[in-house]
Parts: C-alpha cells; structure tokens; sequence
C-alpha cells in the first residue's frame, strides 16, 4: 500500500523539517522552545510519519498525502518521541504544546 500512496518531495520536506524543528526549534525561529525540549524525535521520526501519513490517506480513499493528512496524525506519531526538560514540566508544558507550536510555526508546502 505505501508504495502506491504518492506524496510529494515538498511534503517530504516539510515531514523533515517538522521532525528536525523538534530537535532545533531555534533553527526555525523558535527559540522559545529550546529550553523547553530536552530530547527531540530522532531521524527514524521522519520514516514514521511518512508511512503513517500514507496510511492516513488510503483510509480517507485517495491516492496522494494532502497536509492535512500529516497534521491528523502528527499529534500521535511525535507524542511520545519528544522528551520535555525540567523547566518545561515545572511549567506545565506537554508534549503536545511543543508539537502544536511547531506545526503552526512550519509553513505548509
């Protein structure tokens, strides 16, 4: 199924970045959130969501990964990969909150 799922380069990018974002946040101006993660997802974050983003899309019927696609399950696949510091727990930051941040800063392809 992976195989016949198209997504573009530019959403491959973006995937990328969105994982790289939560390892240097400051390299995509947010700085703010550099105190905040203590661990960010590893490369293999990026293979993940790749995949998950084209299962996404086959179970909506289509041939193709849309954004959309990536930002339904990106809560779901970064969760658990981004390691919050103690200044980010004494503040009550959640993993989502740092994930969130990153995909309204990202600029969509």
């Amino acid at each position: 199924v992976f195989d016949d799922i198209y997504i573009d380069e530019n959403l491959q990018e973006y995937i990328i970045n969105l994982v790289r974002a939560t390892r240097n946040p400051e390299d995509y101006q947010m700085a703010s959130l550099k105190d905040m993660v203590q661990y960010g997802a590893s490369p293999r974050a990026s293979i993940f969501l790749n995949r998950c983003a084209k299962a996404y899309a086959f179970l909506q019927r289509r041939g193709y990964v849309v954004p959309h696609d990536i930002k339904s399950i990106g809560l779901d696949i970064l969760r658990h990969r981004v390691i919050l510091s103690y200044e980010a727990e004494a503040e009550n930051v959640t993993p989502d909150d740092i994930i969130k941040k990153i995909f309204d800063t990202l600029e969509v392809p």
